[in-house]
């Protein structure tokens, strides 16, 4: 089967589901867009490594990342390969110099690798095709991307909503808070205060 190439385009809030990430991955020079609802450990981890925050002692991705680099396996690329009763599964195409192995993964802990081993994403048509939704380029409307999550995992960056509190604070505040919590291990406060840094930069 031909492969979709995917790109990262949304990390936020869920609206619908207490605690859990909406990561909308989207189509490489096209106009759908993939949805999926993850866990907060594995947006954290998606989040941090996006925003080039430096955790005070490796996470568990980092430490993935750092065994494979000492023993000279690479994460070639992610493929989000099936969707079952609106749970995405997920493979790593993996290779060591010699050969290529395929390897099973939740697909939060999939993209969570992409992004740290700078691998593409890929899915294929069926997926998009049953599950995707198209984004009229005038407008992305949110909600209408949160109404069609599937479960199990979703994201971007660029609109984490903030949380009140630090709307009040200067840039100085904001970057003397951002390392507090990072030295804190305290990343989904973090994220927060690195989305308002984002909104104030782009405003």
């Amino acid at each position: 089967m031909k492969k979709i190439k995917l790109e990262i385009v949304g990390l936020s809030y869920s609206q619908t589901q207490s605690g859990a990430y909406a990561l909308v991955l989207g189509e490489s020079n096209g106009k759908r867009r993939l949805p999926i609802i993850i866990g907060g450990f594995e947006a954290q981890a998606i989040a941090i490594e996006l925003e080039k925050m430096a955790p005070s002692r490796p996470l568990t991705h980092d430490l993935f990342k750092t065994f494979s680099d000492k023993f000279g396996v690479s994460v070639n690329e992610v493929i989000i390969h099936n969707l079952s009763e609106g749970i995405f599964y997920s493979k790593l195409i993996c290779h060591d110099g010699l050969k290529t192995e395929e390897i099973d993964s939740r697909t939060s802990d999939a993209i969570a690798l992409a992004v740290r081993f700078k691998c593409p994403i890929y899915t294929y048509e069926f997926i998009l095709s049953s599950a995707g939704i198209v984004i009229d380029e005038t407008k992305e409307d949110e909600e209408s991307i949160e109404s069609s999550t599937e479960p199990e995992e979703n994201l971007n960056p660029t609109t984490f909503k903030s949380s009140d509190p630090f709307n009040d604070l200067s840039l100085e505040e904001l970057k003397e808070q951002l390392k507090k919590a990072i030295d804190e291990e305290a990343y989904e406060k973090a994220s927060k205060i690195q989305a308002e840094l984002n909104k104030r930069k782009h405003s």
